[in-house]
């Protein structure tokens, strides 16, 4: 997966990546090429006393010194643009997907794992490309090159090599598959972390209402914890990592000093070739650590591609068509013909022939129970879900053969959950319509009752709105989200239970209001309050997900016993009220 997404997301950027491969080639020559300049100037220059040749082959250091910084400093800032621009992709493409998710596959992931993925698992990948375009040329010549350039120096001291290189590589493979597994569930936990924060902050009233503060904590901690330890325990091989790269690093050395000296002894070899020679294998050395960076990283990096991989391959259950229509005459005719869902995986169907026209300039009701698909009902007609049994027409095309884009231009959605984004009322609005002048947005305000709470407000129109509207009731939310749903002027108005917050008089007023702008719009309510529904047009009773009753408020006060119950049941309370 991991070579899958570098495959994708990586061609743009293959100038910029060729550059820093040119430039770490030329680095690498250029410190392959110091240790043997400085060897001539120990042993002819200095040997001989010769200070021309001393300061001639030190100026050609200087200035190699000097070019190889340059292009380390300039390859490094094209593999940091090329990596940055690699996961600015990434992380478009993710968003992309995830915009076309339904209901379904939103609920399938969640959206805790949904940010972590697109933050904290896009980044490990980008630190992987980083690093690899840092190091791809560098290291792999170097560790040849080391190995070359020090036989060069002399032959004896070779079996040096033959031992110090592939301990360091046994001991960095045992170690990285020892944190292959643990990378994995590293970035699981970090989703733990996130889903119980995220929960807690959000439910922090209902938390706070029940006292449940010391659970919630424990909560936490225990997933803080798993956090942790298992971060520690990545730590600790990684500790033990670097010392003994370090030890054997350092072994090497004394060992290139110690026989070395012997062979300066015996005038096999002279100092300026020690000097080259230990350079080299410091070199080859570090070529290890380099690729030990490497292997740290890439296990954590292919755990976090397969993650977000899995992401980007996940077919919306939700498809645009291949050839969208668009009908000929748009007036907002909606029809369900034996409409049925079921969840996956469930026995029975959440709907199940459900058949019912709604039309132009009519108020269409649902009724029923809690749990009765009432909300699944409406969202089948935006395209949250699609049906898995007959069909949903709008203007007589069947929604999943529309172009999303225009399906959704027709809708005036108003949820069961108002939520506002963070902004100002305005621009929540504008949310509905971004075309909208001022006056249109207080003519939506008064039709859904909220112009005067926001005259009230010390900033009108530009009263700054906290995420999910924090700083607002659940009634003034309500009322801005209907507000931004009129302002779109739809054709087809869709409220999800968006009444619940307001009380009777208010109800009403918006009812009333609501009838001013749609005389030539489909209304479509789900409704808990008879009182709230008692003039639509049609009213559709749902039980257990399917119909039993469909007419108007005398019609099935007459002939449907299950709505006889529903209005019994209310005739109490809102007399009372």
């Amino acid at each position: 997966m991991l070579a899958k997404l570098l495959k994708a997301y990586l061609p743009p950027y293959r100038w910029l990546l060729a550059g820093v491969l040119a430039l770490q080639l030329f680095g690498a020559i250029a410190s392959l090429v110091l240790p043997t300049l400085n060897a001539r100037i120990i042993d002819d220059g200095v040997a001989r006393g010769d200070t021309g040749f001393i300061m001639s082959t030190g100026g050609i250091m200087l200035l190699v010194s000097l070019a190889s910084i340059i292009a380390s400093v300039a390859s490094t800032y094209l593999a940091a643009k090329s990596s940055m621009g690699f996961g600015h992709d990434v992380r478009g493409a993710f968003y992309k997907a995830v915009g076309s998710f339904s209901d379904r596959e939103f609920n399938s992931f969640g959206a805790p794992t949904l940010i972590t993925r697109n933050t904290n698992d896009v980044l490990q990948i980008q630190a992987l490309v980083m690093l690899t375009s840092s190091m791809l040329v560098s290291a792999p010549l170097m560790c040849i090159g080391g190995i070359i350039m020090a036989l060069r120096e002399n032959l004896q001291m070779s079996w040096l090599l033959t031992i110090s290189v592939p301990l360091l590589g046994i001991t960095v493979s045992v170690v990285v598959a020892k944190l292959i597994p643990h990378f994995r569930t590293m970035q699981t936990r970090i989703d733990n972390i996130n889903r119980s924060l995220r929960e807690q902050l959000t439910g922090m009233r209902v938390i706070r209402a029940f006292v449940r503060e010391p659970d919630e904590t424990i909560r936490f901690d225990k997933a803080n914890k798993e956090l942790t330890d298992t971060s520690l325990l990545i730590g600790r091989y990684q500790a033990v990592l670097l010392p003994t790269v370090m030890l054997i690093a350092n072994l090497s050395s004394v060992a290139v000093l110690w026989f070395g000296a012997h062979l300066v002894d015996t005038g096999d070899m002279q100092i300026g070739q020690i000097s080259a020679f230990l350079a080299y294998v410091m070199q080859i050395l570090m070529s290890v650590v380099m690729a030990t960076m490497l292997a740290v990283v890439i296990p954590r990096a292919a755990v976090c591609a397969d993650r977000i991989t899995e992401v980007l391959d996940t077919e919306p259950t939700v498809p645009a068509p291949a050839q969208p229509l668009r009908p000929t005459s748009p007036y907002g005719v909606v029809e369900f013909g034996g409409a049925g869902f079921t969840y996956p995986g469930a026995e029975t169907p959440v709907l199940s022939n459900v058949s019912m026209r709604c039309m132009p300039g009519t108020v269409t009701a649902i009724v029923g129970s809690t749990g009765s698909g009432k909300s699944t009902l409406v969202s089948l007609i935006p395209r949250l879900f699609d049906v898995t049994a007959g069909a949903v027409l709008v203007d007589g095309l069947d929604v999943r053969g529309w172009d999303q884009d225009e399906l959704f231009a027709n809708f005036g959605y108003v949820p069961q959950k108002a939520y506002l984004f963070a902004g100002t009322i305005a621009s929540n609005i504008r949310y509905g319509n971004p075309t909208a002048t001022d006056d249109d947005i207080w003519a939506a305000l008064t039709i859904a009752q909220a112009d005067d709470f926001v005259r009230e407000l010390s900033d009108g129109l530009e009263s700054p709105i906290a995420q999910g509207g924090g700083n607002l009731s659940g009634g003034q939310k309500q009322r801005l989200a209907i507000a931004r749903a009129v302002v779109r002027r739809p054709r087809i108005f869709v409220f999800d239970d968006s009444f619940s917050a307001l009380d009777m008089h208010t109800d009403a007023a918006v009812r009333r209001e609501l009838r001013t702008v749609s005389t030539h719009s489909t209304v479509i309510i789900v409704a808990q309050r008879v009182a709230s529904i008692i003039d639509a047009d049609q009213i559709m009773v749902l039980e257990d997900g399917a119909p039993v009753g469909l007419g108007d408020h005398q019609f099935l006060l007459a002939n449907c016993p299950t709505y006889q119950e529903i209005v019994a049941s209310q005739i109490p309370a809102e007399m009372s009220a």
